[in-house]
């Protein structure tokens, strides 16, 4: 018998990440010498000190329901963690834990908006982003930046974009896929039209602690008068090579956290416990494991994008945070579907096509430098080798 989906499904793609790194193992399985560059993940281990914490837990009995919000112990530490260091002022109470961070951007989306609210996103974008809103019911608005000018928020690009329908700005820095930071002035931008049009900003920070050349992402939060209306999603899969325990947060003042709390008490109940117990260890142990990850990171950074422009046809900007290179294939008259495909049939290279990401990212793939320095010299060797 046929099965018919709910009509919102016919909008809903897959993802398109998931989606090459499924087709790179799959090929990989066929005995073909695939290099993975399409993924999103540390390929670190998690910290031993975190690992023995959850272990621990669960040797402690751990196991069972806690509270939806997550436990005290968790909440504390991400409050102290906020105020610390983004200068963030959050309660326990406002901070809610979340089995990934990527639940924390569905429970903030499904809470505040309504049946055609629209929620403008700065492309390019994450490609879960406009799924997640259509899902929650909401229109996404899409805001394309400009590659010329290095895909900056200008005041122009998002005011023409703002309707009646409008409810809240999505926002993520360091950006995946392009590995910006927002500045300043950007985030300004951002809260003069939230200011204006009575609008939620939703802030994605879950790269925050992968940074480069002493930049430091600004949290939304502390621009003035922005703290009341913004809803900020970290969590410790990226900075604690943690994606597989997944665990997430989300902050929000009370009058937002009690809506919040309502989608998660009613979908998933709680995180795990045991890594939530996992998650406090590494909010207060030691911090260097951070540091010694990002200094490689930086290494790889510098080896991907030196040999990237050495391409014929290809040019790329220097990411300032994220693991993830963004360089403009335009130059080779392909479109970024052809490129990607022609990388992983003929030289076994899988990057993410940058129409992934948003129309506007069509001249571009997104190639994660989260490998190892091996694999990343083979795979720009490969490129050069067929581009040649």
């Amino acid at each position: 018998m046929p099965i018919e989906s709910a009509r919102k499904m016919e909008e809903i793609r897959p993802s398109a990440t998931v989606a090459v790194s499924d087709k790179a193992r799959e090929l990989a399985l066929e005995g073909r010498d695939i290099i993975n560059l399409g993924g999103g993940e540390p390929d670190f281990d998690t910290p031993e000190h975190v690992t023995e914490a959850g272990i621990k837990a669960i040797k402690d009995g751990r196991t069972h329901y806690v509270s939806s919000l997550g436990i005290p112990e968790l909440r504390t530490a991400v409050s102290r963690k906020l105020y610390v260091e983004n200068g963030l002022t959050y309660t326990p109470d406002e901070i809610m834990v979340n089995p990934g961070a990527k639940l924390g951007l569905y429970a903030a989306i499904m809470a505040l908006i309504d049946h055609g609210d629209e929620v403008l996103i700065f492309d390019p974008s994450w490609v879960s982003y406009d799924a997640i809103i259509r899902l929650a019911g909401g229109t996404p608005v899409h805001v394309p930046l400009d590659r010329g000018d290095n895909f900056t928020i200008r005041r122009e690009v998002l005011s023409e974009k703002i309707t009646p329908n409008s409810r809240m700005i999505l926002i993520n820095s360091p950006n995946n896929p392009t590995g910006r930071i927002l500045t300043l002035k950007e985030l300004e931008v951002v809260a003069a039209a939230a200011e204006q049009h009575d609008l939620f900003v939703l802030s994605d920070e879950i790269y925050e602690k992968i940074a480069y050349d002493g930049n430091k992402p600004v949290s939304f939060g502390t621009v003035d008068g922005m703290l009341e209306r913004t809803i900020v999603i970290n969590g410790f899969s990226k900075a604690y090579a943690m994606t597989g325990w997944r665990l997430g947060y989300v902050a929000a003042k009370k009058a937002l956290m009690k809506e919040l709390l309502k989608v998660q008490q009613h979908s998933v109940t709680c995180a795990a416990a045991f890594t939530q117990y996992a998650g406090v260890a590494a909010l207060e142990g030691p911090q260097e494991v951070i540091e010694d990850m990002v200094s490689v990171y930086d290494t790889r950074r510098r080896i991907i994008t030196d040999g990237l422009n050495s391409l014929p046809g290809v040019s790329c900007e220097t990411p300032e945070g994220a693991f993830y290179s963004f360089p403009d294939i335009s130059g080779t008259g392909m479109s970024s579907m052809e490129f990607t495909n022609l990388l992983l049939t003929e030289a076994g290279v899988a990057v993410t096509p940058g129409i992934a990401f948003g129309e506007c990212a069509d001249g571009h793939v997104r190639l994660s430098f989260a490998n190892s320095t091996k694999l990343i010299e083979n795979a720009i060797a490969r490129m050069k080798t067929l581009l040649t």
